[in-house]
């Protein structure tokens, strides 16, 4: 288990102020469009298969483990795989996802780039915090900070590097603890079901921008139809109005 700061900048002194102590940003789905990859990937493996993968399943697999989605994948399919081959389906996919990464470039979710930019600026604590792994994320993370410049966050959490994943709050956490801020003082950015879960039962605000799942109402959680427009205000009022 390890929580690799991202560009040298390691621990992050907490900001001060109305606004949140650190901002906590998922990645697929959130800060990114790269949803899109890891549904055709898994659409082309379920047609390998010899089967079709069913909107709902594929929708179910936003924010999980890649356990979870390939054993949402096969039951979907009706088919059965033994352990290797679950491990070779799932490395099949992160493969794909890779190339497509590779190929077709990595996109930003409308609003994330600003915002992001926005809460680097103003100094606040940031971490990325998400259930793909690190090679993948890595990936995303040169792409971000090439396109901005600079590196904006001060902490990773990648799905391979914690004790539990998304819905559980460990990988949140582990990126507060890393921080060094209190988790009442944070603001998590999500757009699953499992990833505002984890932020919640983390004790943290949550800003819910939902993109292929909907997100029911819950305590602590601010619903947005997108990033667009929000801002470092914003975010103060979703710690508020926790």
């Amino acid at each position: 288990m390890s929580v690799a700061p991202v560009g040298g900048r390691g621990t992050a002194t907490p900001s001060v102020g109305d606004g949140p102590q650190a901002v906590l940003f998922d990645m697929d789905g959130t800060l990114v469009e790269t949803e899109e990859y890891w549904g055709e990937a898994m659409f082309g493996l379920a047609a390998s298969l010899g089967g079709r993968m069913s909107p709902e399943a594929r929708a179910a697999t936003v924010g999980t483990s890649m356990r979870r989605a390939m054993e949402v994948l096969h039951a979907d399919l009706g088919v059965v795989r033994t352990e290797t081959q679950l491990q070779a389906d799932a490395g099949w996919i992160e493969d794909r996802v890779a190339e497509l990464m590779a190929g077709s470039g990595i996109p930003w979710r409308p609003g994330a780039r600003e915002l992001l930019a926005a809460v680097r600026d103003a100094g606040t604590a940031t971490a990325l915090v998400t259930t793909t792994p690190r090679r993948l994320a890595a990936l995303v993370l040169a792409s971000i900070a090439a396109d901005l410049g600079a590196d904006p966050f001060h902490v990773t959490v990648c799905g391979d590097e914690v004790p539990a994943r998304k819905p559980d709050p460990a990988p949140y956490l582990q990126a507060a603890a890393s921080l060094g801020v209190d988790p009442a003082g944070c603001v998590v950015v999500e757009d699953s079901l499992v990833g505002v879960t984890a932020g919640l039962a983390a004790g943290m605000a949550v800003l819910g921008v939902p993109a292929l799942q909907t997100l029911p109402p819950a305590p602590g959680l601010t619903l947005r139809e997108t990033l667009a427009g929000i801002g470092l205000a914003d975010l103060a009022e979703v710690l508020v109005a926790r």
